[in-house]
């Protein structure tokens, strides 16, 4: 398996306790939960059921009962469909007593579970009776995984009712970082160079799933014309049921994300609202807060501001690159990626997407600065032109508890990077207006992020204090 080092030793400590287990295990379609879960466990599952994706309460109950049946390793049809959950868990009950002789450890597996707990089913009422009758007196592990990462954060980690702080571990997974992307590149003998895998990882960003789709002998170009842009591409429509599989009213998740597409700066509240040509009201908390637990989009306070100034970009790899150019493609007429990456907007999109994975690797971001061990925070900083000062904005910058901070500027291009006068000049106003605006005594760091490295020249020696590449983000 590659990577899930952390969530593998979770595992592997929750296998050899002597408690009842638990787990909730939460990640975004398509990221491997269910892959990680059936890996670790192997043969070990005595119970496993995947909820039913638009299913109703009565389609839900014969799909319990007919992986219960599974479970039994019965041939004959199944005896009978539970009328309700509480039911439907009191026979999972028997079948796992039945199991005590043969078995000390038992393993439940209850796979997208949101998708099993319709609405009036009273599911988590039959799953709490479970869990406090049965499963928390027994040598038990029990993993419920879910997309829904709003859904399982409020009604099962944070639950009032009958399953307040029932849950013993959690997992939250996350996609897979550039190192892990080209491991699994490589566990497929895929053969790419670190450049083309940057390419697809802003395309596709570490998404499992989608990253299975590239095939060996391929450039990113070929493989992202052929995944995307054809017509039967297999995420040509992705989007759709990307956001439809975790969320009511997909619509309005839509609607806000496609506003925060139109900017690189991010969005405040109040922008969002303007943009979607919607009312404020707890509506669009909840949205905003969900695609957030979702891992769509990130909210931040930008350098020297309030909470009330709170920004929120889009940094859902895929989600951006669908909305800048593929959703307005005619659905049956293909795309041609290679020209599309030679146009000027794909200049201007690629050097925010690089961005984007800068933010998502500042660990190791950290490490080629030397200042793993210094407690830091990540901001943007964005500040308009007044009859004081000129207005900037600062792609990333690391406030440093070592009384420093980092400004770091990044470049998307696919040569060394060579600054030139101009460049170098808006970086020394840049730097001029930070200090002027923030007032900080702090000393200043110039850090210059490119993909193939930053050419030395007189500008560069005298204005850049730190260079990274592309290398470090690995």
């Amino acid at each position: 398996m590659i990577g899930r080092t952390k969530e593998i030793d979770l595992l592997k400590k929750a296998l050899t306790s002597k408690r009842p287990e638990l787990i909730a295990v939460i990640g975004r379609r398509r990221v491997g939960k269910t892959y990680l879960i059936r890996t670790f466990f192997e043969d070990q599952i005595d119970f496993e059921m995947v909820g039913l994706r638009d299913g109703n309460m009565e389609q839900q109950l014969r799909n319990f009962a007919y992986s219960l049946k599974e479970a039994k390793r019965q041939k004959d049809p199944i005896e009978k469909v539970p009328k309700d959950w509480l039911e439907a868990f009191h026979d999972l009950m028997e079948h796992l007593e039945s199991l005590e002789e043969r078995k000390k450890r038992k393993d439940v597996f209850i796979d997208e579970l949101p998708w099993a707990a319709t609405a009036r089913s009273d599911f988590l009422t039959g799953f709490s009776y479970f869990w406090n009758s049965y499963a928390s007196k027994s040598n038990i592990i029990v993993v419920i995984c879910g997309s829904a990462a709003a859904w399982m954060t409020k009604r099962i980690i944070n639950d009032k009712g009958g399953l307040h702080n029932r849950v013993t571990r959690k997992i939250i997974l996350q996609a897979f970082t550039l190192a892990e992307t080209e491991s699994y590149f490589q566990s497929r003998n895929i053969s790419l160079d670190r450049y083309q895998i940057l390419q697809l990882y802003m395309t596709l960003g570490g998404i499992p799933h989608y990253l299975d789709k590239v095939e060996a002998g391929r450039t990113a170009i070929q493989n992202i014309d052929e995944i995307c842009f054809h017509p039967q591409g297999s995420l040509r429509s992705e989007f759709d049921n990307l956001y439809s599989s975790l969320f009511s009213n997909p619509e309005r998740y839509e609607i806000i994300v496609s506003a925060l597409a139109s900017t690189w700066k991010g969005l405040s509240r109040t922008e969002i609202l303007s943009a979607a040509k919607r009312k404020d009201g707890g509506g669009i908390t909840t949205i905003l807060r969900e695609l957030e637990q979702s891992g769509f989009i990130t909210s931040y306070v930008p350098f020297n501001k309030k909470k009330k100034n709170t920004l929120y970009r889009l940094t859902d790899n895929y989600s951006l690159f669908y909305l800048k150019y593929i959703r307005d493609l005619p659905k049956n007429e293909a795309g041609n990626w290679l020209s599309l990456s030679q146009t000027q907007s794909w200049k201007s999109w690629s050097g925010y997407a690089y961005e984007n994975i800068c933010f998502q690797h500042i660990v190791k971001i950290k490490a080629a600065l030397g200042i793993s061990g210094v407690h830091t925070r990540h901001f943007s900083f964005i500040v308009k032109a007044t009859d004081e000062h000129e207005g900037a904005q600062v792609d990333l910058l690391i406030d440093r508890m070592d009384h420093a901070i980092s400004i770091c500027e990044v470049k998307f291009y696919n040569d060394e990077y060579a600054l030139t006068k101009e460049e170098a000049d808006k970086i020394r106003r840049k730097r001029k207006v930070f200090r002027q605006v923030s007032r900080t005594r702090k000393q200043i760091f110039m850090v210059l992020i490119t993909t193939f490295g930053l050419a030395d020249n007189k500008y560069s020696l005298e204005l850049i204090d730190n260079k990274i590449n592309m290398d470090k983000l690995f």
